[in-house]
């Protein structure tokens, strides 16, 4: 049994390889890495950037609405943030474009604590997912496009080489567990909120 799991997982890793290297064979190309540079906007700077701004100019124009949204992608952000390099460093992957340019493949156990040795998850995939999430849920009326960009970073990441197609899922599950982990966090905080405001008011 535990043979025949072993292979189906084997299988399942050369398949996964072979599809992320078959999809990554255009990475040098001019359309493809500007593609790669656009993707950046998924990286953890720029969603820093985007949920602070959003969440002080919330507060600055006094729109509690805004305000919430930027808190909610903040905080999904910085969890998929957390939760991604956490794992990062128990698995050790290397990325397509090292397999493809150096002809060298390893995972494992907490490897070097190196970019080439980080496929695993996506981190542009978790972040960019957990932000688009919590945009989303904040206003519906975007929500379509918030998914479509984040759906483009990730799968410009298995174009450019950086990830094999499991990253980037293993990324999208870290981005929508750390957004619904976020909002069910700030529904505590809002009821324990209230309950403190009407215990207040009970004891004037």
């Amino acid at each position: 049994m535990t043979d025949g799991v072993s292979g189906l997982a084997r299988r399942l890793e050369a398949g996964d390889v072979r599809l992320g290297v078959s999809l990554a064979r255009a990475k040098d190309t001019r359309r493809v890495q500007a593609l790669a540079a656009a993707s950046e906007a998924g990286g953890w700077r720029w969603l820093l950037a985007l949920s602070t701004g959003t969440l002080a100019y919330g507060l600055l124009r006094r729109n509690p609405r805004l305000a919430e949204a930027g808190r909610h992608m903040l905080a999904s952000g910085v969890l998929a943030a957390a939760t991604k390099t956490t794992v990062k460093r128990i698995v050790h992957r290397t990325r397509p474009n090292v397999l493809m340019d150096e002809g060298f493949y390893e995972k494992g156990w907490f490897g070097p604590n190196v970019g080439p040795w980080q496929s695993f998850p996506s981190g542009h995939s978790a972040m960019s997912v957990a932000v688009a999430s919590a945009a989303g849920r904040a206003y519906p009326e975007i929500r379509g496009v918030a998914t479509a960009a984040a759906l483009g970073v990730v799968g410009v990441q298995v174009l450019r080489g950086a990830h094999f197609p499991s990253d980037v899922v293993a990324g999208a599950l870290i981005g929508l567990t750390s957004e619904a982990v976020a909002h069910e966090l700030a529904i505590g905080r809002d009821r324990i909120a209230a309950c403190a405001a009407r215990t207040g008011e009970a004891g004037r």
